[in-house]
């Protein structure tokens, strides 16, 4: 039989990638990078001198369309595959990224009328204007004891549907009033494709506080929280929401000959970034928590049941592969915290010796640091640069370094900061299996697997469970085409369930990170010292870290407003 082939399409901040896919093995066999036209709009408008606020980052959603009509071409011509051995095409997205269509399924910022509205156009997962929304929601949803917030670690965040709703209809009605439809950007680009609106569990779930035997909160939390919201969910928020992998539509006419494929093909619903990657390596069962390990992390794991645990961001029927709950958790810096190092901490003279060695700076440190044994630095560290986003759930907490002295070397704060992220990681795998989801062990994808080794291997040590990491460094784009080849199905080529696709295509390393039992009891101790400090400053105990932002945002405020 004839190869067949998908092609999964990652949809980043600043730019889209397109991956074609070899399904007897899972094999990237061509990929594609554009960059967006107008990249993160956070400044102003484009085209135009209307400035936008504080915290806002936009985006224009003809810049999607260009990433499928000049990226999909390209991986069809390097990889000279057949268009008739093409089956299906699936995307996956930063999430939540939102915008306001007509009845068409036309974006408001296209009509001319809205233009010129900041309001009318797509607003970004990092949008973070709408927190006062979101501290509404909150506030109102706990006072009425909603039975949702416990699911999202019991606070809804600015970053999601529901709250940037609100910001639009609180700041631009006439944008709300002309709204047909609000959709996640995913949902949107699948639409384009297919020329129908198919919206999906994962986005839906994890994004817009819809439960699938529950649905979304109720009217009269809507009511609520605004008059106007009280039924939003029965008119913009409409429509069916189903599992990951089903077919959205045919790949319409139009669309396939900029693209280069047939017409018709599948094109799966759509799907979020991190959550896309678990099939990829391979994971479709309990008990295995996988890792999307960049600048931040992403914590990924199935479970039978729903419970409750502390500090996560949402539990999902079929989010993230049908038939589960899907769990998620997070730290809001990992890799961020390691860059903020080098750029602020390390003296000229260790740049020195890597220009010297001609290696990268960052090498040079994991070398160094590599040479130190557990605890020989007497630092520890509070991952919480970027405040914590699980178990804890709050971003007014900040970072702490502990145990300087003054023959304290870089690599020794290097270090400390690795393992304040492992520990960070354990708290929330502490958390999950405490409440009866187990972890029994690690799968990394991502960029910084590939490139930390030491990384990885204080990771096993701490959490004490063995890590696999990813063979395809693409693994977002890698399981948007193994849901592809699901909603192509088998009678064509493709695979009938995840499951099955996972086992032909999900890739991981033969190389693993095993605990070393001397460090293991070592990193024991340290990891005891470390929840020790994370209780105290993030529990109440003592809430230095609150205090001193707020002396910074008051001497941060204008002269004239100080007293």
């Amino acid at each position: 039989m004839t190869t067949k082939y998908t092609i999964g399409v990652d949809y980043g901040t600043e730019s889209g990638r397109a991956v074609l896919i070899d399904l007897s093995n899972g094999q990237e066999l061509a990929d594609h990078v554009t960059p967006y036209r107008h990249g993160v709009i956070d400044q102003y408008l484009p085209n135009t001198n209307i400035k936008l606020g504080h915290e806002w980052a936009l985006q224009h959603p003809l810049d999607y369309v260009e990433v499928l009509t000049t990226s999909v071409p390209a991986v069809m011509k390097e990889s000279g595959v057949d268009a008739d051995d093409v089956i299906g095409i699936g995307v996956d997205f930063t999430a939540c990224t939102m915008l306001p269509v007509d009845e068409e399924g036309q974006p408001l910022c296209l009509l001319a009328q809205y233009k010129d509205n900041p309001h009318s156009w797509v607003k970004l997962w990092k949008h973070h204007a709408a927190q006062d929304k979101a501290n509404a929601i909150n506030e109102m949803a706990e006072k009425r004891g909603e039975a949702f917030l416990p699911r999202y670690g019991g606070k809804i965040s600015s970053e999601w549907m529901i709250a940037k709703v609100w910001q639009i209809l609180d700041e631009a009605e006439d944008v709300y009033n002309r709204t047909d439809q609000f959709l996640e950007a995913t949902d949107w680009i699948v639409s384009q494709m297919t020329g129908k609106i198919v919206k999906n569990s994962c986005t839906a779930g994890y994004k817009a506080i819809w439960h699938k035997r529950e649905g979304y909160p109720s009217n009269e939390f809507f009511k609520a929280l605004d008059p106007r919201l009280e039924h939003l969910t029965t008119t913009k928020l409409r429509g069916d929401i189903v599992p990951l992998g089903e077919r959205a539509g045919g790949l319409l006419p139009e669309m396939a000959e900029k693209m280069g494929l047939n017409p018709g093909i599948a094109v799966a619903v759509g799907n979020v970034d991190a959550h896309a990657a678990v099939p990829a390596v391979g994971v479709t069962t309990p008990g295995k928590l996988v890792m999307a390990m960049g600048t931040s992390i992403c914590h990924m794991l199935l479970g039978e049941k729903e419970q409750e645990v502390e500090g996560m961001c949402g539990v999902v029927e079929d989010g993230i592969i049908p038939g589960y709950l899907g769990y998620e958790a997070g730290q809001s810096a990992v890799g961020d915290i390691f860059a903020w190092f080098v750029k602020h901490g390390v003296p000229a003279a260790t740049f020195d010796e890597a220009q010297e060695k001609g290696v990268n700076i960052h090498a040079l440190l994991e070398e160094k640091a590599s040479q130190l044994r557990p605890g020989e630095s007497g630092l520890l560290a509070l991952d919480w640069w970027n405040g914590n986003r699980s178990i804890l759930v709050d971003t007014e907490l900040s970072g702490m370094l502990l145990g300087y002295t003054l023959q304290t070397k870089p690599e020794e704060i290097y270090r400390a900061l690795l393992e304040a992220t492992a520990f960070g990681t354990r708290a929330i795998v502490d958390a999950f299996h405490g409440r009866g989801v187990e972890v029994h062990e690690l799968y990394a994808c991502g960029g910084l697997p590939q490139k930390n080794h030491l990384l990885m291997q204080i990771f096993a040590d701490v959490t004490n469970r063995e890590i696999k990491v990813a063979a395809s460094k693409q693994t977002p784009a890698l399981g948007a085409a193994m849901f592809a080849s699901v909603a192509a199905g088998s009678e064509v080529g493709g695979y009938d369930s995840i499951e099955e696709a996972a086992k032909k295509m999900g890739r991981v390393k033969d190389e693993t990170f095993k605990p070393i039992p001397e460090h293991v009891a070592i990193y024991e101790k340290l990891y005891q010292e470390y929840v020790t400090l994370h209780d105290y400053f993030g529990r109440g105990a003592n809430d230095v870290m609150k205090r001193l932002k707020a002396l910074k945002s008051i001497q941060h405020r204008p002269s004239s407003l100080l007293t």
